[in-house]
């Protein structure tokens, strides 16, 4: 790659991502976007993130995202990076209060909510069907029975969770709130437990009453982030699959707060958050 590259810096409660459009790049598929997205995101040599996010050509929709977490590995899916997107088409002018994203987690549809000096504020956005079975969070044993009450043994505790997919693997455990330093022990080990061959994105949650949820999360690939949309809408299945909380709640994440709802009639889930741009500036590879 030569030249420098012209970023977006964006956010959604403090899940923070680089934007970087593809769309007129001739040869982008074939650049070591893992690479790039390992110098971008440090935090102390590089600009800082969660990681990068093209904004790149489809073939089934108006455009498609690519996520790279900041350990380089490719994500399918993130609803703050989604809603960001969305603002970034919307601010400047490229989609309406609604548009089609081809994502890894499918085709999905945000809609700008509200909006100030013709910039994108809040954006709620459809994340289509959850799953909660063994496979789709990537379990081999079993891969058909639920994933609701699944039990891990790591650093010499057991641990039962509930496991949900948003296109990506989320394992849900209720209980009271971990600090930073109880999820910076706990989240690495549960997310590369030898049950989870593919990783999983780990999330601690406190039920406060049922419609306000507080959580903390550790994110494959990214490690401890201020928010994570998919955990909030998996938080949300996971607590009306247990019993624990109804279908639309308010969510507590360190950078802020999020809605979500899973839609009885439609069994969608829907987020719903702000979104922030920070800068713009541009990058040279090392």
């Amino acid at each position: 790659m030569n030249g420098p590259i012209a970023f977006t810096k964006m956010h959604g409660c403090g899940n923070d991502y680089l934007y970087i459009d593809v769309r007129r790049w001739p040869g982008w598929e074939e650049v070591d976007w893992g690479q790039v997205a390992t110098q971008m995101s440090d935090r102390h040599f590089g600009v800082g993130s969660d990681g990068i996010i093209l904004i790149a050509p489809s073939a089934v929709a108006p455009v498609r995202m690519r996520i790279f977490n900041s350990d380089g590995s490719e994500s399918e899916m993130c609803g703050n990076g989604l809603r960001a997107m969305a603002k970034w088409l919307y601010d400047r002018g490229e989609m309406g209060t609604e548009q089609a994203i081809e994502t890894g987690a499918g085709v999905l549809h945000p809609r700008v909510v509200a909006s100030e000096g013709g910039r994108a504020t809040w954006i709620r956005v459809d994340m289509g069907m959850p799953r909660w079975t063994r496979g789709a969070i990537g379990m081999t044993e079993d891969p058909d029975a639920p994933a609701t009450a699944v039990t891990v043994q790591a650093q010499g505790e057991t641990f039962t969770g509930t496991g949900v997919s948003m296109g990506n693997p989320h394992l849900v455990i209720f209980g009271p709130r971990w600090d930073v330093e109880t999820m910076a022990r706990r989240g690495p080990a549960l997310e590369r437990h030898p049950l989870f061959p593919q990783r999983i994105n780990v999330h601690s949650v406190e039920v406060v009453d049922p419609e306000h949820l507080k959580m903390r999360h550790w994110e494959r690939g990214a490690g401890l982030t201020l928010a994570c949309g998919t955990g909030v809408c998996a938080a949300t299945v996971a607590g009306v699959l247990t019993g624990q909380t109804r279908r639309q709640v308010s969510v507590e994440v360190p950078g802020g707060q999020l809605r979500a709802e899973w839609d009885e009639t439609t069994g969608h889930v829907f987020l719903e958050g702000p979104a922030v741009e920070v800068c713009q500036g541009t990058f040279h590879l090392r």
